[in-house]
């Protein structure tokens, strides 16, 4: 295992860093991008003294522009692309750029690509789509699929569709080949322009960090053509499916929808699905957070019937067969625990034993009792501590909505008379990098001092969600000087 992926390297630094989904980076696109204005963000991370840029999953997103529901656990967001970049290649005429139609413009870049005489370009095409072969094919075709049934789920197609009979889905890539290479090109090249953005990374001392959810959307290509790792018939249709409890975010739980996963059948595999999974993230990153880790232990398995998640029950998962296969096949990976929510003592005996670090909240710290765990006393150093996630509102927001006692025990905690203004959200943000976790990670929303109307995700909720971007112009001058003295005084300067 390359030394770099060594958790002990990795994780166990003191380091501080930011969240920030690309999609929320500025630019002319629609979405953010992963060219120059991500570029520009390792900068404004590095002269922050930040060593860490942490997101949310890359993949192609539905049309909710949900990170968490991707159409491939693999493939990048086609979204992403930096168009720029295509012009400078020579690919794209500057007047065929179009940044409203991203997709557009990348067919353009495609065609001429293809016409052009062949060039090392090429063969890094061939080398691309032969080290991905495992993946790639099935999301090729699965993406000609979509497009030839106007968008439908995979389990509205014909049968031989869905069923993936060899000779349709051969004479599917023959008879739309053009369409097919496109999508292949589309995924070269956001893993070329990724490429360079983490040579840029390395170069500037800073680790990315991404995030891998336990589960996969329904429609995606991941189901469509390894249905026999999922709870599911051939049709796509599942007794249950997956989703949390009643808890914080939600009194009727969280229904999500996804398929569960057949562990009897993955074990028999050797997780191999689960391996390549993580080959192709760690091409992408220096860290992975996994997403619900405690779905390891125990999965909550809710009919698929349910209107909501409160009628489900937890079902065990083979959690230390699983990890134990992932470090025999890859060795000792740098992850983090996701284990927010409802955690049980096996829950921690799992994470314990592999020895990841776990999450601390501080929007989740004052209830009111001193043995929380996210209060920062409370905290270990083999852990991440976070003022929110993508999930929370942002520290100014949560901070205007506490109720009295709550905010009461924070006034208290912080040393300051209840009747004082606080200095939100920067009293957090200092909370955050003074405690004794390894690693602290701030929201971007919480550097720029944003209120709610900047949070990103209402878990639960399906609308407006995904959609939040910074300008450049909400910086101040000395934010960059403050944030580096605040990090160095407390011992996260890498």
């Amino acid at each position: 295992m390359n030394s770099s992926h060594s958790q002990d390297l990795i994780l166990r630094q003191r380091r501080a860093g930011v969240l920030l989904h690309p999609s929320s980076l500025p630019g002319k696109q629609p979405k953010g991008n992963i060219g120059q204005e991500a570029l520009n963000f390792l900068h404004f991370i590095k002269n922050c003294g930040l060593s860490v840029w942490q997101m949310l999953p890359l993949g192609p997103t539905h049309a909710d522009g949900s990170p968490y529901q991707c159409l491939s656990v693999h493939a990048g967001n086609p979204e992403l692309i930096d168009l720029d970049w295509l012009v400078k290649q020579g690919w794209l005429e500057e007047t065929d750029c179009s940044y409203q139609d991203i997709s557009a413009s990348l067919e353009q870049a495609c065609q001429c690509f293809f016409n052009q005489s062949r060039s090392h370009w090429h063969q890094s095409f061939d080398d691309f789509v032969d080290q991905h072969k495992s993946w790639l094919h099935d999301y090729a075709l699965f993406q000609v699929l979509k497009k030839i049934h106007a968008n439908a789920p995979w389990n509205e197609w014909p049968e031989k569709y869905r069923l993936c009979e060899p000779n349709a889905l051969k004479e599917v890539g023959t008879v739309y080949h053009e369409y097919y290479q496109f999508i292949q090109f589309s995924q070269f090249i956001f893993f070329t322009q990724w490429q360079e953005l983490r040579e840029q990374a390395m170069a500037l001392g800073i680790l990315l960090f991404g995030d891998i959810p336990i589960y996969v959307a329904p429609d995606s290509a991941d189901v469509w053509s390894y249905k026999n790792n999922f709870l599911m018939n051939q049709d796509g249709r599942c007794e249950f499916v997956a989703g949390v409890p009643p808890d914080a975010f939600s009194e009727d739980g969280q229904l999500w929808g996804n398929p569960l996963y057949d562990w009897d059948q993955q074990k028999k595999n050797n997780f191999n699905w689960w391996v390549e999974r993580f080959k192709t993230q760690l091409e992408l990153f220096d860290i992975l957070r996994l997403d619900h880790f405690r779905g390891l232990e125990s999965c909550w398995q809710i009919p698929a019937d349910a209107q909501t998640a409160v009628d489900g029950h937890w079902a065990k998962t083979p959690g230390y067969d699983f990890l134990n296969s992932i470090e025999n096949s890859l060795g000792k990976l740098p992850l983090v625990a996701e284990d927010l929510g409802v955690i049980t003592q096996e829950v921690i005996d799992l994470r314990e034993t592999f020895n990841l670090p776990g999450m601390a909240v501080l929007h989740f710290a004052f209830d009111g009792h001193n043995d929380n765990l996210y209060l920062p006393h409370n905290h270990v150093r083999n852990s991440v501590v976070y003022t929110g996630t993508h999930d929370n509102d942002t520290t100014l927001g949560w901070y205007r909505s506490l109720e009295e006692e709550a905010k009461k025990q924070l006034h208290a905690y912080l040393g300051h008379d209840e009747n004082n203004t606080l200095n939100m959200p920067w009293d957090l943000n200092r909370m955050a990098l003074s405690s004794v976790a390894s690693l602290a990670m701030i929201p971007m929303q919480d550097l720029l001092n944003l209120d709610s109307n900047a949070r990103m995700n209402m878990p639960g909720t399906t609308e407006n969600n995904w959609s939040w971007r910074f300008n450049w112009s909400q910086l101040w001058p000395q934010l960059p000087h403050d944030l580096k003295q605040m990090i160095t005084l407390y011992g996260r300067l890498v």
